[in-house]
């Protein structure tokens, strides 16, 4: 058997990655970040302590790296040209994106609810945000698309309140579909068109 290249021990190392960060989020989000420990998780995996030691120095640094890797691919494909303008097809992508995420990874999402719903692990989200996301530079380019939208709308419209409306509505179609029962079908995807007929 010839030696493993480079590229093959980088794909191991991916994978045990991968693994880690599985078996962490299913530990945190049904035990518990506080009550879990390392060994729990190696246990889980089926690997040593000290493997995990080797890809994360910490129990805080797996979390990040697991809320990390979700927000990114949640925002992959938000303002893709990086322009700071969002175009009426760049919203409606973003949109139709974030839906795929869901339907493809529910089982995951459901578990990264219930850990980022866990007090101790809001707090360290609220005060390392900005570790994650770009939050007043995403804020300011979904301002400046809804206040774009005002001079086809009617007197009395308030771009600071359709933006806050349309994350919400984005926010409880999330919520209700990952934590929503197999059989019961509450029209997903024509809820998604409508969210787009209605801010895009």
């Amino acid at each position: 058997m010839s030696p493993r290249t480079k590229k093959q021990f980088e794909e191991i190392r991916e994978e045990k990655k991968v693994l880690i960060m599985q078996s962490a989020l299913e530990h945190f989000s049904l035990n518990g970040y506080h009550a879990t420990t390392v060994s729990h998780i190696a246990r889980h995996a089926g690997i040593s302590k000290g493997l995990i030691y080797n890809y994360f120095r910490s129990k805080e640094e797996l979390l990040q790296e697991i809320i990390r890797v979700s927000v990114e691919e949640m925002y992959r494909y938000f303002d893709p040209d990086h322009d700071g303008y969002l175009t009426g097809e760049e919203f409606e992508d973003f949109v139709l994106r974030i839906a795929e995420i869901l339907k493809m990874k529910k089982t995951v999402w459901r578990l990264l609810f219930r850990l980022l719903m866990q007090e101790d692990v809001q707090k360290y989200f609220a005060e390392n945000e900005n570790k994650f996301l770009d939050l007043p530079g995403i804020r300011a380019i979904f301002s400046e698309y809804f206040y774009r939208k005002k001079e086809f709308k009617e007197p009395g419209y308030d771009p600071a309140l359709e933006m806050n409306m349309f994350i919400i509505t984005l926010k409880g179609l999330a919520l209700t579909y990952i934590f929503s029962d197999e059989k019961y079908d509450f029209r997903f995807d024509d809820i998604v068109k409508r969210i787009i007929e209605l801010y895009r």
